[in-house]
């Protein structure tokens, strides 16, 4: 049986040990943790756990990333594809940030299951059906770009799941990353700074209207609808030939001439598996943020920020949040998976982008890799 193991002790990784355990085709490896494993009786398998990456190298077919932490996934997942094992990750976090460094020095791909992923299976399902994709489209069901504490901890202790992802959910950040990725990894643009996030209850309305944009720009687009009574899931807004209308329309696709392909859930750490199996038999790559990315997730300031002003993580911060832009139209701008233990040397007004020359950021493999794709794309 091939040895699957897990980076992450989150919600993602402890859903998918879950399944792994009771998985006919696959059994654990080692699960990487950066917490104490005498404390982790909570998590299933613990006795598997390991603090040593070599550890996890030397059990594994198969790693799966799934840890949001864009610089830690970044120095291990540069060990295992020296090691020349494949990753499977469901980390759009890593993928904005450095992913593209990683391109052709092994196999690391995003996993069908969180949006980016099922996005990019539904697009192939579009193109094999003939289909022109007009717009990569997320569904986020609510938007607050600056939660309160107070509340974020009651809907993180409520859903289960950490207090800064909560937070990126709510405020934006999450949905910003994952659809720069959709952005770079499936040839698409955005139609602005921020998305244009429509407010719209109906994927095919709603996604026409984004349609037309990606007409009028002559590119498709990566972008949103903002609704709380579609399905946590994603679409593709589409057209045909003129030849197919009659058929779209017997099929209850509507008149034309844009069409919705939606996929009504997501469900992250089983879905992973379709991934997994898809790379085990020489599939190659869903998803990655391609060689040439054009658009990434800057650092946008939630408040007046002073001089010295210490930010331990971004993504999932009270102070900043992140916005999909593009990277030519923005040089120097800091990614936000690069906000970790960030020092602010300047003031930055609320709604600043923010960039290198305001903080004091530490050395790190993915502060270089960062450095070395806006090189390669600003030329």
């Amino acid at each position: 049986m091939k040895r699957i193991s897990v980076i992450g002790t989150g919600f993602i990784a402890k859903g998918f040990v879950n399944a792994l355990l009771n998985h006919p085709k696959y059994q654990i490896g080692k699960i990487l943790t950066r917490s104490a494993i005498d404390k982790r009786s909570d998590f299933p398998s613990s006795e598997n756990m390991t603090n040593n990456i070599n550890d996890l190298i030397q059990h594994s077919d198969l790693i799966v990333e799934c840890t949001g932490d864009a610089i830690y996934a970044c120095d291990s997942i540069d060990q295992i594809l020296k090691a020349d094992i494949p990753v499977v990750t469901m980390n759009s976090e890593f993928h904005v940030t450095v992913g593209s460094y990683f391109i052709n020095k092994g196999l690391v791909t995003e996993a069908e299951g969180d949006q980016p992923g099922v996005l990019a299976a539904l697009h192939e399902e579009a193109i094999a059906m003939g289909f022109n994709p007009l717009v990569y489209g997320n569904i986020k069901g609510f938007l607050n770009h600056t939660p309160t504490p107070e509340d974020m901890t009651f809907w993180g202790n409520k859903s289960g799941i950490s207090l800064d992802m909560v937070t990126s959910f709510t405020d934006g950040t999450k949905v910003q990353i994952e659809q720069t990725l959709v952005a770079n990894g499936l040839g698409s643009t955005i139609a602005q700074d921020g998305l244009i996030g429509l407010e719209n209850d109906d994927d095919l309305e709603g996604g026409s209207l984004l349609a037309k944009k990606a007409k009028e720009i002559g590119t498709p687009i990566s972008d949103y609808l903002l609704s709380p009574k579609l399905p946590a899931g994603v679409f593709i807004t589409v057209e045909h030939h003129k030849s197919q209308a009659e058929g779209l329309r017997y099929y209850k696709m509507g008149e034309g001439p844009f069409y919705s392909l939606l996929k009504p859930y997501h469900l992250c750490h089983l879905e992973m598996f379709k991934t997994i199996e898809r790379v085990f038999k020489g599939g190659g790559v869903l998803l990655d943020n391609s060689t040439q990315p054009t658009i990434s997730t800057a650092t946008i300031a939630k408040k007046d920020l002073i001089s010295g002003t210490k930010i331990e993580k971004g993504i999932g911060s009270f102070d900043v949040r992140g916005e999909a832009v593009k990277i030519k139209e923005h040089k120097n701008h800091v990614p936000i998976g690069l906000m970790k233990n960030v020092v602010l040397k300047r003031d930055v007004k609320n709604g600043n982008y923010i960039t290198f020359d305001d903080i004091e950021i530490p050395e790190s493999l993915a502060l270089s890799a960062w450095k070395s794709i806006e090189t390669n794309v600003l030329g």
